[in-house]
């Protein structure tokens, strides 16, 4: 433009030929779309593979679920990516009994022999609604808790819980105990549950969890005190485990060998129907 021409009217006039040019030529990447192009979406379940999930010889029904891992791939194992797993799993499922729905068990995957994942007991608890449908107006609810170590040298943080009823022939509504005898039934409580968890061992605690041998020693030791009712343990805990031990682990799990076999002898055709397929197939 002429010099004569406002500055700010030639300023703008060279931006937007600069602007026109650097469009055309620098630029490049406006034309060409994306780097790379558009990824092929892969299914992520090709890569996948299946695991068995065995609990242990303490419950009746051995395999209790599948479980999804990648595969082995470069450095990592797939192996790794499932120690250390834990799956929790209602006791109903576990011992094939619709009564002992209300209580959860969590199994911790410990290692893995083929395709078998060897779970070992890493906790146990109530289900939301039992401990709500416990929970009644007019009686004490009384609760103890007590750390623990078992002869396999598991440390277990044990939870115990109890409600108050009322005696033989009583007239009165409610049923609350006073203070002082709270403070002995948890004391009760706390020293049944050390000498059951510390002479035996994590096997023989959790076969006593079950039917309720604890709870109801714990009732009938303190009937004396105050009649008692609902006394469970309601939670387990496990707050630190022992170096691992695959021999202990075989011990409490027993040997798949036979088991691998005889499922492998369900699944294989007979020799005779295989044999009068292929004849069909030379036929055709």
């Amino acid at each position: 433009l002429p010099p004569f021409f406002p500055l700010e009217k030639r300023r703008q006039d060279r931006a937007t030929k600069s602007a026109a040019t650097m469009a055309v030529g620098k630029n490049k990447r406006i034309s060409k779309g994306k780097k790379g192009g558009k990824k092929k979406v892969v299914d992520p379940f090709t890569k996948k593979e299946w695991y068995t999930l065995k609990a242990p010889t303490m419950f009746t029904t051995r395999s209790f679920g599948k479980t999804l891992v990648t595969r082995t791939q470069g450095t990592k194992i797939a192996s790794e990516g499932l120690k250390g797993r834990v799956y929790e799993i209602s006791l109903a499922d576990l011992n094939q009994d619709e009564d002992q729905a209300f209580r959860k068990i969590k199994l911790k995957c410990e290692d893995v022999q083929g395709r078998n994942c060897l779970t070992q007991f890493n906790g146990m608890d109530f289900t939301t609604d039992k401990l709500r449908s416990l929970v009644r107006k007019w009686q004490t609810l009384i609760e103890a808790y007590v750390d623990v170590k078992t002869t396999d040298d598991y440390y277990l943080r044990l939870f115990c819980i109890a409600f108050t009823k009322k005696r033989m022939n009583q007239i009165k509504r409610s049923c609350y105990a006073q203070s002082s005898q709270i403070r002995q039934i948890r004391a009760k409580m706390v020293e049944i549950m050390r000498q059951h968890a510390s002479t035996c061992d994590l096997k023989e605690l959790v076969s006593k969890f079950i039917p309720e041998v604890i709870g109801k020693e714990i009732q009938k030791s303190c009937s004396g005190i105050y009649p008692l009712q609902n006394v469970a343990i309601r939670k387990c805990k496990v707050l630190k485990s022992p170096k691992f031990d695959l021999q202990k682990l075989m011990e409490v799990h027993g040997d798949y060998a036979a088991e691998d076999a005889a499922m492998a002898a369900k699944v294989d055709r007979p020799e005779e129907e295989s044999e009068e397929k292929t004849e069909e197939e030379a036929e055709e």
